[in-house]
């Protein structure tokens, strides 16, 4: 895994998701293995604030930061939120 993919499944983490958990049950039946159940169930992971902490502590905090770079930082946390209600 590269730093991005990392950094992209803390941020899953960290606000949390939604996957299938599969469950399947087989047996054997003349040396074949043969599929007798299939279970898919909806399964919500909440969000993780450890997680959001480590994001958060990655960044460049906002004290050091120009008037300018606190403008463009706002702009894409907005544009982060406007993204993720959109979903």
């Amino acid at each position: 895994m590269n730093d991005a993919e990392v950094k992209d499944a803390l941020r899953r983490r960290a606000l949390g998701f939604e996957t299938d958990e599969i469950v399947e049950e087989y047996a054997f039946q003349e040396g074949e293995a043969v599929l007798l159940k299939r279970k898919v169930t909806k399964k919500t992971v909440p969000p993780d604030m450890q997680a959001a902490k480590m994001l958060l502590e990655e960044e460049t905090p906002t004290v050091s930061m120009s008037d300018e770079q606190l403008a463009a930082e706002k702009a894409r946390l907005l544009r982060l939120l406007k993204e993720e209600e959109g979903c």
